[in-house]
This record gives C-alpha cells, sequence and structure tokens, in this order.
C-alpha cells in the first residue's frame, strides 16, 4: 500500500486499542509488543522512524558497566539480561565486542578487574565472555594504536554493539507484520478525551507532513512516547493534566560523538577509559568500519531537533582521545560529528551535580485524563520499558490484560537464521540486511554501488519496503553513511535523491539534506 493510500485509511480502522505516539525506541517497543499480544495498534511518528535520539547513541548495548559504582545492582542485572535478549532476536543487527580498559597505574588492573568480574557474575548464563586480566604485550594486540607510554596492562570484558537506527526500523516492520499500523512524518497536533461506547476514547488528530492531509484517530488508549519531548506533547494536549504533578518530566543533556578513520585503532576490540581527567568516560569504538569517539554528558535547555555540538565537547573528546591513542586526534581527521540528546528523568529543583545525578532508569506517569508517557531509560532496555507501559495500562484500566512475553523471542524481520559472518564493526553491506538480503536484491541496480556500501538496489528497497521518503532518511537511518562520512554522504545525495524520485514522485529534499552534511563537519559548522 502506497503512503498516501495507508494514511487514509487510518480512520477507516474505527477504534484502535492503542496509539503510540513516537517512534523512537521506546514507541517501537511498545507498538510491537501490544501488537504480539492481539490489540490493534497504530503507531505515528512526527518525523522518521529513530529520527531523534535513537539513532544517536553509542552504539552500544550495555549492561550498564558505570552503574555498578553506584550499586544499582538490579538495574545492572536486568539490563544484562535484556541485553542478551537483544542479540538472539536481532543477530544481523546485534552482536558481542570486546572491550579492553588499559591501565597505566598498578592498581588499576585488579580495581576494575574486580568489578567486571562481579559484572560477568550477574550476567550468568547471559554473559558473552569471560573478563580477562591482559599483559602490556596482549594489551598492545587488542588496541592497536592505544597510547603505549607508561602502560601496564588492561582488564578485558563483554558487552554488545548495535546499528541503533535499523534497529529501530526494524522493529517497526515487525510491529507492521504483527498488524500495527505504523507511519512516519504523521505528526499528532491534538490529543483530546471524550466519552463513547462503554468506556472513555481518545482522539488524535494528525497531520500528514509529506501529503499534506489530516485526519482524526479514536484510541481507548494513548502512549506518549516522544522522547525528549514528552513535555511538549503533555502541555500541548492536555495543560490542566499536569497539575500536581512536576512541570517537567525531562531534564534534557546531550551527548556528542566523533567518528574518524579506524587507523587510529584498526582492530576489533573497543577501548574504555573509565575516569578521564574530569571523571568522565571516553568510548572507542569500532563501528561500521569507522571509530567512533565519545561521548560527552552535557545539560540543554532547548530541544532541538539537530542539536550541535559546543566547542568545548569537541574539545573534550579531541583531547582524551588523543591522550588515550597512539596518534592525536584533529579537526581535521573528523569523518562526522553528530550529536544526540538523552531524555533523563528530571531532578529535583534543588539537585546539584549536573545531569550524572539524574536517572537513566525510565518514568511511567498517568495524567488524569488517561494519556501514559513514558521517558528515560536506554536502548539495551527498551523491551523491559515496553512490558512495563502496557503493565501499566493495565493497573489504569485503560487496556484489557494480556499475557505477555512473547517479544522476548520474537525474532525481529531480517533477523538471520544462523549466526551472522561479518562482524557489526565491518564496513556497510548487503550483511545488515540478514534474511532480507534476497529480497533488497531483487529490486532493481543491485550491481550499481553508489559508494560506501550502497547500492541502488537498496536505495529502491528502502522507498518499497522500509518507509524511506527523504534523502536523509536513506543516508542517514536505512544506511548510517551521513554518521560514518559526512562528505561522502554530501557526495552519494543527488543520485539518491534521483532514484527517490523515480520510486515516490515527490520531492527527496535534496537540498535540505546537502545542507544538513554541512553541521556534522566541523569545519564547516565553526565549531
Amino acid at each position: 500500500m502506497k503512503r498516501a493510500e495507508l494514511f487514509e485509511s487510518l480512520p477507516r480502522h474505527g477504534e484502535y486499542d492503542l496509539a503510540v505516539v513516537g517512534g523512537g525506541a521506546t514507541g517501537l517497543g511498545v507498538a510491537l509488543d501490544a501488537a504480539l499480544r492481539g490489540f490493534s495498534v497504530v503507531l505515528l511518528e512526527s518525523h522518521d522512524f529513530a529520527g531523534g535520539t535513537s539513532s544517536r547513541s553509542t552504539k552500544l548495548l550495555h549492561g550498564g558497566v558505570r552503574y555498578l559504582a553506584q550499586g544499582n545492582l538490579a538495574l545492572v542485572r536486568e539490563a544484562l539480561a535484556e541485553r542478551a535478549t537483544v542479540l538472539r532476536i536481532a543477530p544481523h543487527l546485534a552482536q558481542p565486542l570486546p572491550f579492553v580498559m588499559p591501565s597505566y597505574h598498578w592498581w588499576q588492573t585488579p580495581f576494575y578487574g574486580i568489578g567486571l568480574k562481579l559484572y560477568d557474575l550477574l550476567a550468568g548464563a547471559a554473559g558473552l565472555g569471560r573478563t580477562e586480566f591482559l599483559s602490556r604485550a596482549q594489551t598492545l594486540q587488542a588496541l592497536p594504536g592505544v597510547n603505549p607510554d607508561g602502560l601496564r596492562g588492561g582488564v578485558k570484558y563483554w558487552d554488545g554493539q548495535f546499528d541503533d537506527a535499523r534497529l529501530a526500523l526494524a522493529l517497526a516492520r515487525s510491529a507492521e507484520a504483527a498488524g500495527a499500523h505504523v507511519l512516519n512524518y504523521a505528526e499528532v497536533t491534538a490529543v483530546r478525551q471524550h466519552a463513547g461506547g462503554d468506556a472513555p476514547l481518545s482522539s488524535l488528530d494528525v497531520s500528514d507532513r509529506r501529503g499534506g492531509g489530516t485526519c482524526q484517530l479514536q484510541a481507548r488508549c494513548v502512549v506518549n512516547a516522544t522522547g525528549v519531548w514528552v513535555d511538549a506533547l503533555r502541555d500541548h494536549t492536555q495543560p490542566a493534566a499536569t497539575q500536581g504533578l512536576p512541570s517537567r518530566m525531562v531534564s534534557p543533556s546531550q551527548g556528542v560523538h566523533v567518528v574518524v578513520d579506524r587507523d587510529f585503532m584498526p582492530g576489533g576490540h573497543a577501548l574504555l577509559v573509565p575516569k578521564t581527567r574530569d571523571g568522565r568516560v571516553l568510548f572507542a569504538v569500532p563501528w561500521l568500519g569507522k571509530l567512533v569517539l565519545g561521548t560527552t554528558d552535557t545539560p540543554r535547555r532547548d530541544l532541538p531537533r539537530e542539536p550541535d555540538a559546543f566547542a568545548e565537547e569537541l574539545e573534550f573528546i579531541l583531547n582524551e582521545a588523543s591522550q588515550a591513542l597512539s596518534r592525536p586526534v584533529r579537526r581535521e581527521d573528523i569523518k562526522s560529528l553528530w550529536v544526540g540528546l538523552r531524555p533523563l528523568v528530571a531532578a529535583p529543583a534543588a539537585a546539584e551535580g549536573g545531569t550524572k545525578v539524574l536517572s537513566r532508569e525510565h518514568t511511567i506517569v498517568v495524567d488524569a485524563n488517561g494519556l501514559v508517557t513514558v521517558t528515560g531509560g536506554k536502548w539495551t532496555t527498551y523491551r523491559a520499558m515496553a512490558e512495563d507501559v502496557l503493565e501499566r495500562c493495565f493497573a489504569s484500566q485503560l487496556l484489557p490484560r494480556r499475557a505477555g512475553g512473547q517479544s522476548a523471542s520474537h525474532v525481529l524481520k531480517g533477523a538471520a537464521v544462523a549466526d551472522p559472518a561479518t562482524p557489526l564493526h565491518a564496513a556497510p553491506g548487503l550483511h545488515l540486511y540478514g534474511s532480507d538480503g534476497a529480497q533488497v536484491n531483487e529490486c532493481p541496480g543491485k550491481e550499481r554501488v553508489l559508494g560506501a556500501g550502497l547500492t541502488e538496489a537498496m536505495v529502491r528497497y528502502a522507498a518499497r519496503f522500509e518507509h524511506a521518503q527523504t534523502v536523509e532518511d536513506v543516508l542517514a537511518r536505512r544506511s548510517r553513511i551521513l554518521f560514518l562520512d559526512a562528505a561522502e554522504a554530501a557526495r552519494l545525495a543527488p543520485a539518491v535523491a534521483d532514484i527517490l524520485q523515480q520510486e515516490l514522485g515527490s520531492d527527496p529534499e535534496l537540498q535540505a539534506f546537502l545542507n544538513l552534511c554541512t553541521r556534522y563537519l566541523p569545519a564547516s559548522n565553526g565549531i
């Protein structure tokens, strides 16, 4: 069904059991879980799936090794179990990755090693590999490119990595296959509750940001999963419902990531500096043929769709990476620079310490008129968050209780039958489509390689089967080229625009994407 036909058909469905507003990790997880339980579901995303925070993570599926120091063992244990689940249901997009903490002082190896042994113990059967103490020679072998000056050894442990935007797309398509209606570029402009039948109903006014039409939908339950923008939707649709509740549910923080070539650290291990000079953490993670350096944790008050890095954040990453690696990292080495906003649960006004004192766990609030809002959390635990949201819907009698648990074993769209042979840190290619690779190559143009592992057939597949509407959708999220090499993305953009124009007959927004590319290069945006 074409996009315009899908949008026009939504009101004809009648009353939905559940309407989810927001197409990031949390909203997509809720939609899939509810659809697997047999509920009628519609998910509406105002931009593209994973267009905000959910495509801008550090690409790690982790059990929260940093939370061990906080003593929150329950959170670590849950995240480790959920990490194993994601690796099982999406092996083409999520894989184990070894990490090494280099030691430059005699006490670091035993100190961090003991904590990571506890990490293994908490993981139990869900563990990915045992923690090992490494000699200096072994550390240099695992981390070619690490700073050798004063190196004494290291500690090796295991966590997971993934392709966040493509995992979100797999969730969207899996929810669709389970019967949910999912639509990007469909903005909810109002939510109103009114009496209807045996139970109250909510009406949602929806605007098609691509086709220009509008419609009104009805649902028994509405979940607000708009990430850092949850407060805006609550205030906009039901200002009276926030009386007596915190004025803000979210205190946003931003994380900056710098991407450089793999020759800075060409091995298959990630590097973790557990404590930089100012007490923060630094990662150097091999991902899709490049090396991702990050991340920062900086509060900000505004909520831009495309946040820019602050100059001091970039300097922090470059300085700390240059200390950790044998070669200094300079601005001219940067292939892409991107920023994600984190929806941290708001702390009391008197709290001190910046964003580091805020919770990474999720919070669910049911407002007086029944709007269910969820925020916080992290990618690793998206599925557990979805179960908690539905449990709250049941407890509030917004939906009839139905047994769950199906999402823990339901393999996602494209999941390969066997373990993938190509590691996720290799250059992008057809392997990222898993078992859908054959269908991709049925589209015209499989022999025409545009660049960076992207073929004409992949672009056509994105338009036909993956809800892609714009050049940005293809080059930022269906493929990850913007996040890997912004200059290369700009070079490929005109060819992608031509193919999308052929497939969709609508404006692929080429110039907007070319403007966006300049913001992913620090030399262009003046940072």
